[in-house]
């Protein structure tokens, strides 16, 4: 509160600065927006400060609400109950799968605890590393349910198989352990592989997804021990399995599928080239795919909130945009979908400077249960809010992950730099202008304020040195007219106010205020505002008013002009013209039109920058904005003095779009080398890495089926997709090598019974990885836009792959091996001719 002093006589209880005003539910309010430190738990945060409100309250009068107007923890509440609830679906999902295949209880029990102590055990080591369970975290555990029991499954599944050919239960168990230990063992490291390039990676985006990688690969390790001892131990107590027979001695269903799938196999290897063809082809398809999928940064999320940037014309007086900011927030406010509305407008709002013709408005939105998307939203509300002539309402939905620090009217920006000022103040508006008519782009503006109003007032040098005036003096009597100076504080017992002078409101609508003006030049010393608490202007002794004397004004216009351009809280200069009056006014002032300087000036380095801001209409990409700019700065011809951008959130897309390739491979190079290294081979690794193409086509099919772009959660499940994928090579090629070295089969017909034998274990563990996926691509829930594209994405690459990885792979095997044998018959052969030429 403060004392206000107005037209030298009227003093008015109000406001301290009445040019800010906040709107909470269409009225006045005072907004607090409260921020949460670093690595501070936001539901704990929202928690504390709600049981302090009743507090706060209290000690206000009794005609004050303190109400909560938008609460960011609800919809974050929402997200963990329901990444929760995806989490012990997809347990359950797993639990059916093991169930489906081996139709025993026991069997069904073994592998599943491995899940929850997989999981509680990675909750331990997430404290021990001071991790918090967030939407990245969780979602990293979802997608971890459907691998922590593959392990076990391939274990539980050799040793019942054991168990059905009539061994006792102990021994299968430890048979059957040590025949798949390595083979578990290939499996988990060779996953792990995967995220080392993600762990490595530098940057916002290895920050952001080290939590992810970190929480996976401890679910993965966990799992690999949990294998490896508690599920064999529980095989040789409980375990107890039946034949797999149906009524009177029938086949199984899965024994006839099995059957079925042997005719099939004996029919492709005895096809190999054609075959082999389609490898190559699915090989083809999956680099093509890769380049012409729409890109995107992160999925657009409905997070049930809006941000918006009201921006209207930079001539604009604060009573008019308060008008204009009443009339947005009434238009939303009727929306059905929305719930609450807060706004603000003003010099100095949100704690820091901004400009009288920009506020800002948060929108919080309806259960996500009771009304339609956020973007059917905002596009319900753009029409209604384009009405409004004079300003504009730009609307955002707010997103989880983004990327860079400034404040823009839109989510994403590219930014112009130029050494020239002037061209980047001709060809901005251009360029908006264009971009606005653009189908890609939507809410298209710039940050350009070069268009204000401004006066310009000139000081009559000779005569305020005659008559002792100084500029100080005329900077004071501006302020204390126009500045809503404070000048005392007056106390009480229970309050403190402050007293802050100003002009009646009723004299800052024209700048023709500043003809009545006068400027005190009686004798004594000016005790101003900036030394005491006095009155900018009052001397010891009495001041008395004379008429203006004007006549000197042009001789010094040229020499002594300066602009007022409105920034900060003291002018630049005033016009004096005097004779020998003790109180002398302020003239007439020189000019009043467009301003020829930029209200803001954004320096990025040595150049002179403005930034475009806009958003993405729907089923566009940020890869299909990149060429719209492109090519509207080619066809609108804009000089090569002026170079664009992105920044942002839109920048950090372009550096994904670099790292892509890089990251899948350099995972493929690690898995290799760690293959390479526990195969002690250079082939088989390439037998076990031909099963990721049709992985990928599979992924990327599935993303364009549905409309979803392969944004940066895409390519996480892809690269998780080169972990799942491969364990069918695996398995496979494990029998299949130790067939020919125990056995002395041949690679023909090692193969064919190794596909046959594990044909289960790699169903088993591929539609348990599968069904984990399926909760996360329903996309049901609070921020589910999030885990969409991972779990699309795995659920494609794994329908494709598991259908055709089972005849390319074996095919691929035998025509390495027989390469493998012709290579080594080759340096054999050379070896002898060499020691056979020696003397």
């Amino acid at each position: 509160a403060a004392v206000r002093l107005t037209d030298v006589a009227e003093v008015t209880d109000s406001v301290q600065d009445n040019r800010n005003l906040g709107m909470s539910e269409g009225q006045p309010s005072v907004l607090v927006i409260l921020y949460r430190q670093p690595n501070a738990n936001i539901i704990e945060t929202v928690d504390a400060v709600k049981a302090e409100l009743p507090h706060l309250e209290a000690a206000m009068p009794a005609d004050m609400n303190v109400n909560v107007a938008i609460d960011r923890s609800t919809t974050i509440r929402a997200s963990l109950r329901d990444t929760e609830l995806t989490l012990v679906l997809a347990v359950m999902l797993v639990t059916v799968v093991v169930f489906l295949f081996l139709r025993n209880i026991s069997a069904t029990i073994i592998p599943s605890v491995a899940v929850p102590i997989s999981i509680f055990g990675t909750f331990g080591v997430m404290y021990l590393l001071g991790y918090s369970l967030d939407i990245l975290s969780l979602m990293a555990l979802t997608i971890a349910t459907g691998f922590v029991v593959d392990d076990a499954i391939v274990v539980m599944e050799n040793i019942a198989r054991h168990m059905e050919e009539g061994m006792p239960r102990l021994q299968a168990a430890f048979r059957g352990a040590r025949e798949v230990g390595f083979t578990v063992l290939s499996i988990s490291l060779s996953l792990i592989m995967v995220f080392l390039p993600i762990l490595l990676m530098g940057g916002i985006l290895g920050r952001l997804f080290r939590e992810f990688t970190v929480t996976l690969s401890i679910a993965i390790l966990v799992s690999l021990v949990i294998s490896l001892t508690t599920t064999p131990m529980l095989c040789a107590l409980f375990l107890k399995t039946d034949q797999a027979r149906g009524p009177e001695g029938r086949p199984s269903l899965f024994e006839r599928v099995r059957i079925g799938y042997g005719h099939t196999l004996t029919w492709a290897l005895r096809h190999s080239l054609l075959v082999l063809a389609i490898f190559i082809a699915t090989v083809g398809l999956n680099v093509y795919l890769f380049y012409a999928a729409p890109r995107g940064f992160f999925p657009q999320q409905d997070t049930g909130r809006i941000i918006g940037s009201l921006q209207a014309d930079q001539s604009i007086s604060f009573q008019s945009m308060s008008v204009k900011l009443k009339q947005m927030i009434d238009i939303v406010r009727a929306d059905p979908a929305v719930d609450t509305v807060v706004g603000f407008t003003g010099v100095g709002s949100g704690g820091g400077f901004s400009q009288i013709n920009t506020g800002t408005v948060f929108v919080s939105l309806k259960p996500i249960s009771q009304r339609v998307t956020v973007d059917e939203v905002l596009a319900r509300l753009r029409p209604k809010l384009a009405q409004v002539p004079g300003g504009r309402l730009y609307l955002a939905a707010v997103q989880d992950l983004r990327a860079g620090g400034r404040q823009s009217n839109a989510q994403y920006q590219y930014t112009l730099q130029s050494e020239n000022a002037q061209d980047l103040y001709t060809w901005t508006p251009k360029l908006v202008d264009a971009l606005e008519h653009n189908p890609v782009l939507t809410d298209v503006s710039s940050d350009q304020q070069q268009r204000g109003l401004e006066t310009y007032l000139t000081i009559d040098r000779d005569t305020t040195a005659r008559l002792g005036v100084s500029p100080l003096q005329i900077d004071n009597t501006l302020y204390d007219a126009f500045g809503q100076r404070q000048v005392s504080t007056i106390y009480n017992p229970l309050n403190q106010y402050h007293v802050v002078m100003e002009v009646a409101p009723r004299y800052w609508e024209s700048p023709e205020i500043l003809r009545e003006v006068y400027v005190s030049t009686a004798a004594g010393g000016v005790r101003g505002a900036q030394s005491t608490n006095a009155v900018a202007g009052t001397v010891s002794s009495a001041s008395v008013t004379a008429s203006a004397v004007a006549a000197d004004t042009a001789r010094n216009q040229a020499a002594n002009q300066l602009a007022n351009t409105g920034r900060g809280n003291t002018s630049t200069g005033a016009a004096v013209a005097t004779a020998a009056e003790t109180m002398v006014p302020l003239v007439a002032f020189s000019s009043f039109g467009p301003d020829t300087t930029p209200l803001a000036v954004n320096h990025q380095g040595h150049f002179v920058a403005s930034t475009i801001s806009f958003n993405l209409a729907p089923d566009k990409s940020l890869s299909d904005a990149a060429r719209a700019i492109a090519e509207t700065m080619a066809r609108l011809g804009v000089p090569g003095s002026i170079h664009g951008s992105f920044q942002g959130t839109a920048r950090v897309f372009q550096q994904s779009l670099s790292n892509e390739l890089v990251l899948i491979l350099a995972a493929l190079v690690a898995m290799y080398v760690v293959l390479g290294m526990l195969y002690e081979s250079y082939v088989h690794p390439i037998t076990i890495l031909s099963t990721l193409p049709s992985a990928g086509v599979g992924a990327l099919l599935a993303l364009m089926m549905f409309r979803i772009e392969f944004s940066l959660m895409a390519m996480i499940g892809v690269l998780l997709l080169i972990g799942l994928v491969k364990k069918n090579a695996i398995m496979m090629i494990d029998f299949a090598i130790d067939a020919e070295r125990r056995e002395g089969r041949a690679p023909a017909e090692a193969i064919y019974q190794a596909c046959l034998l594990r044909f289960r274990p790699i169903m088993m563990t591929t539609m348990a990885a599968l069904l984990g996926a399926v909760s996360p691509a329903l996309g049901i829930g609070e921020g589910a836009e999030l885990r969409q594209p991972l779990g699309i994405s795995i659920v494609g690459g794994l329908i494709l792959s598991q259908i055709l990885t089972l005849y390319t792979t074996p095919v691929i095997y035998l025509y390495l091996d027989r390469f493998r044998l012709w290579w080594r018959d080759r340096v054999t052969r050379r070896a002898a001719a060499l020691e056979g030429a020696r003397p």
